[in-house]
């Protein structure tokens, strides 16, 4: 398994950035696709976004489409998530998390977690 290091959270003002990363360590980073999502409390797990394979196709929740962005950096084994124009409603724990198949959507897609970031968005 791979294991996942999440880092960057932190208070943003609404409209404003924040870049999370998440380092991966173990298995070879390049052959994993890498999905982040984000609970907040009292709600499920949800799918943020996700990269997968090696020709890196990326897929967004509805939610952050055109305001988030997924990148990944294979050498130095992290991917990162960059969260533009941010709204109170993505305050959140943010995870990133290891797929192996199925719908990237989907938590039981992913087979290794992070401990997660928290971010928080004032209005």
């Amino acid at each position: 398994q791979v294991q996942l290091v999440e880092s960057g959270g932190g208070l943003a003002q609404a409209g404003g950035s924040l870049r999370l990363s998440c380092a991966a360590s173990g298995r070879t980073f390049s052959s994993h696709g890498m999905g982040w999502f984000r609970q907040a409390p009292g709600k499920e797990r949800e799918f943020v976004g996700a990269i997968i394979g090696s020709g890196g196709s990326i897929f967004y929740a509805d939610s952050v489409k055109g305001r988030f962005t997924i990148s990944r950096d294979n050498v130095k084994q992290t991917a990162y998530l960059q969260m533009n124009s941010l709204k109170p409603e993505d305050t959140s724990v943010y995870y990133c998390a290891a797929w192996i198949g199925g719908s990237v959507d989907s938590t039981a897609a992913y087979n290794s977690w992070g401990q997660g970031t928290q971010v928080t968005v004032s209005s």
